[in-house]
């Protein structure tokens, strides 16, 4: 199975690999020093062969993990409500 192949604005090489239907990854290739990034999955588009490039950047700039536009904040994790 081959996976998707893509370099984000800042010209760092990734593969995106969609093991699970509820979850990707952005996999950091040789030369990329940043981490593996598990992103959610578009609602709109099953195959990352489908997406453009700037679709896929916006997956990773909304991880938070991956090295998005500086002028963007993350998204504040919300508490669990089944934590005591």
């Amino acid at each position: 199975m081959g996976y998707r192949k893509f370099v984000d604005r800042n010209e760092q090489p990734w593969e995106v690999r969609d093991q699970y239907r509820t979850e990707w990854y952005f996999v950091p290739l040789p030369g990329n020093p940043s981490q593996r990034t598990p992103v959610p999955p578009p609602g709109y588009e099953k195959d990352p062969f489908e997406m453009s490039n700037e679709e896929l950047q916006r997956l990773l700039d909304g991880a938070g993990g991956g090295p998005g536009d500086p002028t963007v904040a993350p998204r504040p994790k919300k508490k669990s409500p089944f934590l005591d």
